[in-house]
């Protein structure tokens, strides 16, 4: 007989931001070091770069690629990873556009 570990509200949560991340939690799991940076060069356009480091930064934050809504992520993650990118409008190549 399977053995339920995570309550309702929990399996519903998973994989997912619960909420926004703390400025410590973002400055940790959201931190562009080099060797990211030079996976997220590869990536030709801005809106790729911002669209890859998000997906690899969740990856480190809930331990799952985004699912079913990709663009399901707090604002304040998205406009973390565009500054350090250098991206000036992140509202142009981030969850708000058309896509990630």
């Amino acid at each position: 007989m399977p053995v339920e570990f995570l309550t309702d509200e929990q399996a519903e949560a998973y994989g997912k931001f619960a909420e926004e991340p703390p400025k410590p939690e973002l400055e940790r799991f959201f931190f562009l070091d080099d060797v990211d940076r030079d996976l997220i060069a590869l990536r030709r356009t801005q809106h790729h770069q911002l669209g890859f480091a998000l997906q690899m930064c969740t990856v480190r934050y809930v331990g799952l690629f985004l699912g079913e809504d990709p663009l399901d992520v707090p604002w304040p993650v998205v406009e973390h990873l565009a500054e350090q990118l250098g991206i000036e409008d992140a509202a142009v190549h981030g969850p708000a556009s058309d896509g990630v």
